[in-house]
């Protein structure tokens, strides 16, 4: 019997650079700096960050999480660090690459997606072609957006968490901690509305709530016949609930089956969702699907070679699991599997 497909059997084999939404301005009172980092969470890259500035972690900034087990570059900002001290540096399991000044912190979001290169092993001729043909749908109708494991932590108790904090049932000093775990329970609430979603990725129905992809511009679909043919046309997608006190919400048969999924995990709705004391909780709408750029698919012996490029927010292992089904990660020796941040 062959062989599951695997990948992550070295850190190399899973590499991610950051696609920033603009380039520092070369003056300001912070710094950013262009890292690279091997083994090592982005948090765990900011408190060294930190320390080399003598500031709080939480005043560094970046504007995404990215994989430990992997090797991955990406933007991070820090206040009051000399760009020379930076370059000259000699961190654990990262490099900076560059350093720039500029005029304020990076927020989280503020990236246009990510470039991967992922070597997956294992990989038979059959699979390859079941591959390849799941690849040609998902050009044509898209990736589902679903989050990926990861975000839920260990045994998925970082959604556990974030309802707890939600409910007022524990509390937590660290605020970017805490807004992690309730947006845990915000994508675990999303991951259930997608899976039970049973019209295609690039169908609409009356009472979605669909999202124009150039803009971003979200609208309430009246005529189902007239948009689905802008939706074949991918210039505007179904989104699915992101909860919060400023979600926009869907209407009709949409939005009784996202309340009753919300419901599911006892998330109050309307006024009765009061965030914690500190927290802030707008809510979103999140497509449930995004297009895949620019793909390569190539045969390297026994393993495939994969490139492409996804959205802010959008995950490569969801990719992989569409595009090859059953698929493990490789572990590392006298190290944690998981790629949870």
């Amino acid at each position: 019997m062959p062989e599951i497909p695997c990948f992550r059997l070295e850190p190399e084999d899973f590499v991610v650079e950051e696609i920033p939404a603009y380039s520092p301005s070369g003056e300001g009172a912070h710094t950013f700096v262009y890292v690279e980092k091997r083994l090592l969470t982005t948090d765990g890259a900011a408190r060294q960050l930190a320390s080399l500035s003598g500031v709080p972690p939480r005043d560094v900034g970046y504007a995404g999480r990215k994989d430990r087990r992997a090797v991955t570059r990406q933007w991070m900002s820090v206040p009051g660090l000399d760009p020379e001290k930076a370059l000259s540096a000699r961190l654990k399991g990262m490099r900076i690459l560059k350093a720039v000044p500029h005029g304020h912190k990076l927020r989280t979001g503020q990236l246009r997606g990510n470039r991967f290169e992922i070597r997956v092993a294992n990989v038979t001729e059959g699979v390859e072609s079941r591959a390849r043909k799941a690849l040609d749908e998902i050009m044509r109708r898209g990736m589902p957006n679903r989050f990926g494991e990861q975000r839920f932590g260990h045994a998925g108790r970082n959604s556990e968490r974030g309802r707890a904090l939600l409910l007022g049932e524990i509390s937590m000093r660290d605020r970017r901690k805490a807004r992690f775990m309730i947006s845990a329970l915000q994508s675990e609430v999303f991951n259930r509305a997608l899976a039970a979603r049973s019209l295609p990725l690039d169908v609409l129905e009356e009472g979605d709530v669909a999202q124009v992809v150039e803009s971003g511009g979200l609208f309430v679909v009246e005529d189902p016949k007239v948009e689905n043919q802008r939706a074949s046309r991918f210039e505007i997608s179904a989104t699915g609930p992101i909860f919060g006190t400023k979600m926009m919400p869907a209407s009709g048969a949409v939005a009784l089956r996202e309340e009753a999924w919300m419901g599911e995990f006892g998330i109050p709705l309307g006024d009765a969702l009061q965030p914690p004391r500190g927290i802030r909780i707008p809510g979103t709408r999140r497509p449930y699907r995004v297009a895949l750029k620019d793909p390569v698919l190539a045969r390297e012996g026994e393993a495939i070679r994969l490139g492409f490029e996804l959205p802010a927010g959008s995950y490569a292992t969801v990719l992989l699991e569409e595009l090859f089904g059953e698929i493990r990660e490789a572990r590392i020796p006298g190290r944690n599997s998981s790629a949870v941040e």
